[in-house]
């Protein structure tokens, strides 16, 4: 039981360094939305070449890269929740479902999502949630 608690402890930890390096990795599509509101700004004419607008072309950089942000930071906040949830071993379901998502994020995410789901399913680590 001493030697569950201490992975549990262990994956905790783990779960808040994967959560800051998701949430600054997250950090990098501000390069593209930089862009767009560059190109948005910029009030470049219409493309003579018959393409596509700048205007569209800044708007589809714009949300796109919102979207990748909002989406990582949210994974990464879920991550973090889901190493406080183990170190005080409460919500089992909850973290289960953080390390399914984790496993796609290869390789360190592929990694803590296995560990997580082996640990999170024996018998001995579901009696500790359940007390």
């Amino acid at each position: 039981m001493e030697e569950d608690k201490k992975n549990i402890r262990l994956l905790a930890i783990f779960h808040y360094v994967m959560g800051g390096l998701t949430a600054l990795f997250a950090c990098i599509p501000f390069i593209h939305l930089f862009i767009g509101i560059a190109v948005l700004t910029t009030g470049l004419e219409k493309n003579p070449s018959g393409g596509p607008s700048p205007a569209l072309v800044g708007w589809v950089f714009i949300i796109i890269a919102a979207v990748v942000i909002l989406a990582g930071w949210t994974l990464a906040i879920l991550m973090i929740i889901a190493g406080r949830r183990l170190s005080r071993f409460r919500s089992r379901t909850f973290c289960l479902v953080v390390g399914a998502i984790e496993c796609a994020l290869i390789p360190l995410g592929t990694i803590l999502g296995v560990f997580t789901l082996i640990l999170l399913t024996k018998d001995s680590v579901k009696e500790l949630f359940s007390s």
